[in-house]
């Protein structure tokens, strides 16, 4: 484009003479500022040419196209031959000729005609036929001539259909995308190098964040060491100064008597008086006797210090050898991904799983790397996401392999995110999103209706073992207990003398055993898990025993009778201690259970507690009369109790209660597998819980926090 872009770059001036006035047309054009806007016509918007849209130069050296001056013309003039100027509105005189007459803007068409010109230079011509342009199929991607080719490209041509454009507008669509993508990767590659120079500074901050951890550490040791050498040193001098006194002592008591007798021997020369020296001998003797004593060091020099008496300095050594850990990893946190294990169901919890990988790919067989997470609610309308409540954190647990699991609870059913980053930095596909649900459904179903292996015949109550975890289950219509695993696999069945008659309602688990009570025969059986009876006992006040709990601590037997309205505790001999409740106490128990501190608590249609002697504590839960019955009952470690309740309207669920605050925490509504008069339920270890689906015929499986 240089013979345009000379002629814009410069001033571009033309006079124009007519015969009434003098026009002086002059433009000055950046080459940077100019586009096809300046070949537009400003009224229409439509690309000035050489016909209709013919530009016409104003007395006011506005530029307007033929085709809507005359449009103006025609509305304007009427008898007074003028016009208003479209773009500054000066009033414009038509002259003889009309609109057509006026003159041409050359500017415009020497533009028109250099664009022109710069066109035909840049069209990509067939080097066999020199005036024929190029084309481009996009479909097939190839240039052609239609000369050369006969028309048709592609023998296929006729069969399909082809997009065909001119190749100089397939060269300039394609340097745009060109331009678009080179851009686009700088723009990118820019921010990459961006953050690598912040990796850099964190990196050159996390070396110093090391080694003044490093510092701190062994100057707390040295501090250590510098303690324990003055320790040793004030000892030694300690033990130096008391030896020295004591020496120092003797030395002056010696030096004393030795003037003694230096001045007792003192003119003895000169003694003639036999008397007086033999005294002076006897005083003498008796100084030599006490100059033994004195002859002896009272202490001795004996003064060392020993490092080898213990191992303590081998111990020091293997510690320091240990002290400290300089850690790092090499997890690349964008290629690390993150999975949902299993549904989401507000109020229970569940994890998402993390895998972390190096820069190849690899997995990574080491934990240790700091990972964060945050969970985001995100609204029904999608706008920005907003955090879950402080009190729904998430919890992340290294695996110490490579992996990790981050647990989360979320609070009510909805569309959540979870935010996951490794070293501070996102990781593949994030946030995680998902919905969470307020649908609780069986993890597993057992059972069908029937007398065989793996069927039930009216299954009431279940009672799991908390030592092995076993499953028992009252098949009272097939009078035995069958027996399965967590994962509610058949083990065995067991039978038994007690069992019989299709009328046991109760188990619980006792002294490495089972206890059943038969509400037909009144008798209370207690056996191996194998089906052998240990002892048995009833009681002549009896009407219609229905359930029975055992107290774990004191081997106490509670049994719950609807004939007599109340619940019997006795010893583990059978002996009747107390009686629980009265006429009018219960409506129609249906089912009783033992407390974390031996309280008695009794369903019917509300939750009553007792104390482990039989006195009314509190209504835990009422669900008010004539609105629903519960069935069974069971109170897991953490304090909470678990109910299964049939309403009059046919609703059917599991509730969780909690014994701390009394309160409601959620339903079990089994949605996809809806429950049909439940009864008996049970708790495992692993916060799941054992449902006697009596109405289907089966058991069913949930996880309930």
């Amino acid at each position: 484009m240089d013979g345009l872009r000379l002629a814009i770059q410069t001033s571009l001036g033309e006079r124009m003479v007519s015969m009434n006035s003098t026009l002086v047309e002059t433009v000055s054009i950046n080459y940077e500022d100019f586009n096809e806007s300046f070949l537009t016509c400003g009224t229409c918007l439509c690309m000035y040419d050489g016909q209709e849209h013919t530009p016409k130069l104003l007395q006011c050296s506005h530029t307007v196209c033929l085709h809507c001056l005359a449009r103006i013309a025609a509305s304007q003039t009427r008898d007074t031959g003028t016009f208003r100027c479209p773009i500054c509105r000066e009033l414009i005189h038509i002259p003889r000729g009309g609109v057509s007459a006026l003159p041409p803007s050359f500017l415009v068409n020497q533009l028109l005609d250099l664009m022109s010109r710069q066109r035909r230079e840049v069209i990509p011509k067939c080097s066999v036929h020199i005036n024929q342009e190029l084309l481009f199929c996009e479909t097939c991607d190839t240039v052609f001539c239609t000369l050369c080719t006969g028309g048709s490209h592609n023998d296929a041509a006729a069969s399909c259909e082809h997009t065909i454009i001119p190749f100089s507008i397939a060269i300039k669509r394609m340097s745009e995308i060109l331009l678009y993508k080179a851009n686009d990767c700088i723009s990118k590659l820019s921010q990459a190098q961006e953050g690598v120079s912040s990796e850099l500074c964190l990196l050159d901050s996390a070396k110093e964040t090391c080694l003044e951890i490093i510092n701190e550490t062994f100057q707390q040791i040295q501090a250590l060491m510098d303690q324990r050498k003055k320790e040793i040193i004030d000892t030694v001098n300690g033990i130096c100064l008391e030896k020295r006194r004591v020496l120092e002592e003797q030395h002056t008591l010696i030096e004393n008597e030795k003037n003694k007798v230096q001045q007792e021997c003192q003119g003895l020369q000169y003694q003639v008086e036999v008397r007086n020296i033999t005294q002076r001998i006897e005083i003498l003797s008796e100084k030599l006797d006490t100059t033994v004593a004195l002859s002896e060091p009272r202490e001795n020099a004996f003064l060392t210090v020993n490092f080898d008496l213990n191992d303590s300095l081998e111990h020091i050594r293997q510690h320091l050898s240990v002290l400290g850990k300089v850690r790092t990893s090499t997890t690349f946190p964008r290629l690390c991904t993150a999975r949902l294990e299993g549904a989401t169901v507000a109020g229970i919890e569940n994890f998402v799983a993390l895998t972390t990988v190096d820069y190849h790919g690899d997995e990574r067989k080491t934990g240790g790397d700091p990972v964060e997470a945050e969970l985001l609610l995100v609204p029904a309308d999608d706008s920005s996401s907003v955090d879950v409540e402080e009190n729904h954190p998430v919890r992340v647990e290294d695996n110490n392999d490579g992996t990790y699991k981050l647990y989360f609870r979320v609070p009510r059913s909805g569309r959540y995110g979870m935010k996951i980053s490794v070293i501070n930095r996102p990781i593949k596909d994030v946030p995680l999103y998902f919905e969470a649900t307020d649908h609780n459904d069986p993890i597993c179903v057992y059972g069908s209706r029937g007398s065989g292996k793996d069927e039930f015949m009216q299954p009431v109550a279940v009672v799991i073992d908390e030592k092995d975890q076993t499953i028992y289950i009252l098949d009272t219509g097939n009078s035995r207990i069958k027996v399965l695993n967590d994962k509610l696999e058949c083990i065995k069945h067991v039978t038994n003398e007690g069992l019989l008659g299709r009328s046991c309602t109760g188990i619980d688990v006792i002294n490495d055993g089972l206890i059943v009570i038969n509400w037909r025969t009144k008798y209370i059986t207690e056996m191996t898990t194998d089906g052998e009876t240990k002892k048995t006992f009833t009681y002549n006040a009896f009407q219609e025993p229905i359930d029975i709990a055992v107290d774990k601590n004191y081997g106490h037997v509670f049994v719950a009778d609807n004939g007599m309205n109340c619940v019997f505790a006795f010893d583990a001999d059978g002996k009747m201690l107390f009686q629980v409740g009265k006429k009018g106490t219960f409506n129609l128990i249906a089912s009783v259970a033992v407390g974390p501190l031996g309280e008695i608590i009794v369903a019917d249609s509300r939750v009553q507690m007792f104390s482990a002697k039989g006195d009314f504590m509190e209504v835990i839960y009422d669900e008010g009369k004539g609105k629903g019955r519960y069935g069974g009952i069971a109170i897991d470690g953490e304090n909470r109790v678990l109910l299964t309740r049939t309403e009059q309207k046919g609703r059917t669920f599991v509730q969780l209660l909690s014994l701390t605050d009394r309160s409601l925490n959620q339903c079990i509504d089994s949605h996809e597998a809806k429950l049909k008069r439940p009864s008996g339920l049970a708790v495992t270890g692993d916060n799941h819980v054992i449902v006697v689906d009596l109405g289907n015929s089966c058991v069913k499986k949930y996880r309930y926090w």
